[in-house]
């Protein structure tokens, strides 16, 4: 289908421009507004009368778990280690309707808050690997955004990712390393279909629970089937120290060393980063995911995103899972960090901009994936992953720059309409291709109930992370 988007405001360097769009699947034209320059092009077409909109690319959701949508809310504030171990004991195994549920509110949460496309870092049903990618496959086609699925993988238990973890008594990992990489391979032969905007990447959960044969083992199928790399990276102090245990080295000089750094990896968190790991990042082309909300809510510290844009690191954002930002809102992560560097550097003509922000989430998100070339800013011959934000309600008036306040205000109801790959998902303020209101009633009816969680996880835990706190270490 073809669309004309008349009278339409987008960016234009440090102001505005009005202009009309022709678009199908990709950006066809940009000219002026109400010129002729777009009279010759093909008249059936859909007219959008987009005066009072504004329209700017599609952002990235870099980093998020989509099952997690069943802890939303429950896990209470605590340091990511202890954290994980309630998320651990709160998460029975799920269902495959309820993998497609959490896999369905994500991608409605991202598209609705302005993102055209997710890296879905999942937990997939043990036993059920390929069954539950189907389940999220499904959710994510229904809704129409890009999605990379980035199976959650590890071959180390819980402890492993503990300083001096190792020396306390564990079960070994229920299954070989060997194992894993055979199941990952099945699942890329059945559910990479890039064509259709399903892409799978490879996506241990970090080196604080994976093996090196693990990680090499998932270059080499990001080699094979030039797939995209995501990874956890240094989101604590203990994971920092860790490194230093197991290595000798920082984690960032290890991943390199081990070939794992690309243009296509994406790492998530990164607080604990130096300077020279800053270095490696920029010079490898890795992405680095900024996770404000989550690390806040765990205590984790914050990013140097200032530090690592100086050095020329790619930086996009992510929501992460609802269990540790139990909301899923771009717009609200955005804000977030462009308003919390302010505080890592005193300098301010280092500070975000909403501008510089907008590109991040949009451009910044698009090179994490390793798509750049195909969207992230609003140019003629990329693909038409954009949103039309009102600029009439009433959140965005008075209005005076509408990027300040869609960034630094609190946007409610704004977004009017959304396009991936030329598609119409959102239209007039709905989404076009789900019921929303059938998933609120069954999120709802699978909410009734009261929960008593055994939290006992913890208890074989928090006694060695408190001996780490009280020696100071942490």
């Amino acid at each position: 289908m073809t669309f004309l988007l008349q009278n339409v405001l987008i960016p234009n360097g440090d102001r505005y421009a009005q202009v009309d769009i022709q678009m199908t699947q990709r950006l066809h034209a940009i000219a002026p507004a109400q010129s002729s320059a777009l009279n010759d092009f093909e008249q059936n077409r859909t007219v959008v009368n987009a005066t009072d909109k504004l329209l700017l690319p599609g952002f990235v959701n870099g980093h998020t778990h989509s099952s997690q949508i069943w802890q939303r809310g429950l896990v209470r504030p605590l340091p990511l280690e202890l954290w994980l171990a309630d998320v651990y004991d709160a998460a029975p195994k799920l269902s495959l309707e309820e993998l497609y549920l959490g896999a369905l509110s994500t991608a409605i949460d991202t598209v609705m808050s302005g993102g055209t496309c997710v890296m879905d870092h999942v937990l997939l049903a043990f036993g059920q690997e390929a069954e539950s990618m189907a389940a999220i496959v499904k959710a994510y086609r229904e809704v129409g955004l890009r999605a990379f699925i980035a199976p959650l993988i590890m071959d180390q238990p819980m402890l492993a990712g503990l300083p001096r973890g190792r020396s306390l008594p564990h079960a070994p990992y229920p299954r070989s390393t060997q194992a894993i990489l055979e199941i990952m391979t099945e699942l890329i032969e059945q559910f990479h279909d890039p064509a259709a905007g399903i892409q799978v990447a490879v996506g241990p959960t970090g080196f604080h629970r994976c093996s090196d044969e693990l990680l090499l083992g998932c270059a080499a199928l990001s080699d094979r089937y030039h797939l995209c790399r995501h990874a956890h990276l240094l989101e604590t102090k203990a994971q920092k120290l860790l490194a230093a245990e197991k290595y000798g080295m920082s984690a960032v000089a290890h991943l390199h060393q081990l070939g794992f750094l690309d243009h296509r990896t994406s790492l998530a968190h990164g607080v604990w980063l130096d300077e020279h790991d800053l270095t490696i990042l920029a010079t490898t082309r890795s992405t680095l995911v900024h996770n404000p909300v989550s690390n806040l809510r765990l205590g984790s510290g914050i990013a140097p995103v200032l530090k690592g844009l100086q050095a020329g690191v790619n930086i996009s954002f992510g929501c992460d899972g609802a269990a540790s930002n139990d909301a899923q809102d771009l717009l609200e992560v955005i804000k977030l960090s462009t308003i919390l560097h302010t505080i890592t550097d005193a300098d301010y003509q280092h500070w975000l901009t909403p501008r510089q922000a907008i590109g991040m989430a949009a451009l910044g998100g698009a090179k994490g994936v390793n798509l750049a070339d195909e969207t992230g800013s609003l140019e003629v011959g990329k693909a038409a992953d954009v949103v039309l934000y009102d600029l009439t309600q009433l959140s965005m008036l008075p209005c005076t720059d509408p990027i300040q306040l869609l960034v630094l205000g609190r946007p409610t109801q704004v977004i009017d309409s959304v396009w991936v790959n030329g598609r119409r998902i959102v239209a007039d303020g709905a989404l076009l291709t789900v019921d929303i209101e059938a998933l609120r009633q069954e999120l709802l009816a699978r909410s009734r109930g009261d929960r008593h969680d055994q939290f006992q996880t913890i208890h074989q835990i928090e006694p060695h992370y408190r001996t780490l706190l009280t020696q100071a270490m942490l």
